[in-house]
């Protein structure tokens, strides 16, 4: 049995929820899905710049599942880059 999942620590909600490339209709689009935790995750280290340590004490997480974070959501968003899909933002 797996161990209960600790809290995150996430101290923003995102003003948008939705990033699309232009000129094509969000019906036309596939689609990846950000949570608020690796929104979180992306921002202290990308623009607050801080280092994983940190950032994990920060979230209330260990550094190891940080960098899983961290790591799911750098694929995600670059997969919507490369692939022109569609980033929807909500709540885990």
């Amino acid at each position: 049995m797996p161990r209960p999942r600790m809290k995150r620590r996430v101290d923003f909600e995102p003003n948008v929820v939705y990033f699309k490339p232009q000129g094509i209709p969000l019906r036309e689009l596939e689609e990846v899905t950000l949570t608020y935790e690796e929104m979180q995750a992306l921002k202290l280290v990308n623009i607050q710049g801080l280092g994983q340590k940190e950032a994990a004490e920060k979230m209330n997480i260990s550094q190891p599942t940080f960098f899983r974070e961290l790591r799911d959501a750098t694929k995600k968003v670059t997969e919507a880059l490369v692939e022109g899909k569609a980033i929807k933002i909500e709540k885990k």
